[in-house]
């Protein structure tokens, strides 16, 4: 077989994890053609850079790889090989400098992804990487080679190794449809049903609630489910909540909504507050007067957090002042359902993780390998995300080396 110089590799996906791993491929000498079904590259980078483009945390691993959760064991050690600092380095080789925010978030200091994706086609241009849009994948033929629609018809390539980097199935019109789950099980791939992460939850809210408060915020609030209390915000939506903090714990929320059909969220609205301070400055005030008075006065409660109260206990709130200390510091939620997974921030499920070897081959593709979001993993918001998907492409490409150089 040829050298690994001389390897022509087809990459499908040209987000993060697809253009990373054609980097490193055709810094190795590859021969790299990058396909992708949508008419420009990177779409949902660029819609994440709107956030600002939280490229990576800044917490030390011991912290960071726990994040992972049950894929935490797997990915370790590609995350090792391309921790955050060496991510923040290739960042500021493409001249994007980053700084590290309030929270440990790293971000670029443009604040945007276009910037970084534009500096990054050109690296990709000048190391011979070819780019074809407007390539949806359908398989593989009877022959073997790869299959896509085009709007000029059917066409093939029969490269010598393949990286898929398809993404999951959240915002589809950004290009991640989940097609190819259905392609890759068909191929006698395991893969695990595509399920929304990093999603909001449904509430019944009450109809005036619902038409007065949807887009306004709950800052400094702690929302706890089971054992595990998240500081943050959240935003209260007309179907529901959504948010930072509503994130960090959707996966287990999600699998509990499956299991039992709804999951009970607690909110606090004063956490930094014990219940005896809420108490004590609630009694300061005249008896006669409304809950809605007395929460403004004593503790500086907005409306939208008053009318949260009622959402959670009753219209009519307690006139005791331990009673209505208590409930400011767990105002009880049901959550009915996550929001669909077209809507989510990210996807779990995907190709199971004891479908691909140590080098992310797939063991039933021979040659295929595959990285990014439509492995089996997830993480909360906060860098985790991207953190993955560029360690994965790196680590798919350099099993292709890998498996060429011992061919």
């Amino acid at each position: 077989m040829a050298p690994s110089s001389a390897a022509r590799v087809a990459v499908i996906g040209a987000g993060p994890a697809g253009l990373m791993a054609a980097e490193v491929l055709a810094e190795a000498g590859c021969t790299v053609t990058v396909y992708d079904r949508m008419p420009s590259v990177g779409r949902k980078l660029l819609m994440a850079g709107r956030g600002g483009l939280n490229l990576t945390h800044s917490e030390p691993l011991e912290r960071f790889l726990p994040r992972y959760g049950a894929a935490a064991a797997r990915l370790a050690p590609l995350i090792e090989a391309v921790p955050p600092e060496a991510l923040i380095a290739w960042a500021e080789d493409l001249g994007q400098a980053t700084f590290v925010g309030s929270s440990g978030r790293v971000f670029p200091k443009a604040l945007k992804a276009s910037p970084l994706l534009r500096a990054w086609l050109a690296k990709l241009q000048g190391l011979g990487v070819e780019i074809r849009t407007r390539h949806d994948w359908t398989g593989w033929n009877a022959k073997g080679a790869l299959t896509f629609a085009t709007p000029g018809g059917k066409a093939t390539a029969s490269p010598d190794a393949t990286v898929l980097a398809l993404g999951g199935a959240s915002w589809p019109k950004l290009g991640s449809t989940g097609a190819w789950a259905e392609v890759l099980a068909k191929a006698g791939v395991a893969v695990s049903p595509l399920k929304p992460a990093n999603a909001g939850f449904d509430v019944d809210w009450s109809e005036v609630f619902r038409d007065r408060f949807p887009g306004e915020p709950l800052k400094g609030v702690a929302l706890t489910f089971g054992r595990v209390r998240v500081r943050g915000e959240a935003m209260v939506t007309r179907h529901g909540l959504e948010g930072g903090a509503i994130y960090a714990l959707s996966a287990d929320i999600r699998d509990a909504i499956a299991r039992e059909g709804a999951a009970r969220l607690w909110i606090d609205l004063r956490p930094d507050a014990r219940v005896e301070e809420l108490q004590a400055k609630l009694a300061q005030q005249p008896a006669n007067q409304s809950a809605a008075n007395r929460l403004r006065k004593a503790l500086r409660l907005t409306p939208l957090e008053t009318n949260l109260l009622r959402e959670a206990h009753g219209k009519d709130l307690p006139s005791d002042p331990a009673a209505l200390a208590t409930a400011i510091k767990g105002a009880p939620l049901q959550l009915t359902a996550i929001r669909p997974i077209a809507r989510a921030i990210s996807t779990a499920g995907g190709v199971a993780l004891g479908a691909v070897d140590a080098d992310l081959m797939l063991t039933a593709k021979p040659g295929v390998f595959a990285a990014g979001e439509m492995l089996d993993w997830e993480a909360p918001t906060g860098g985790y995300l991207l953190q993955a998907s560029f360690a994965t492409g790196v680590a798919a490409a350099r099993g292709v080396l890998r498996r060429r150089a011992a061919s």
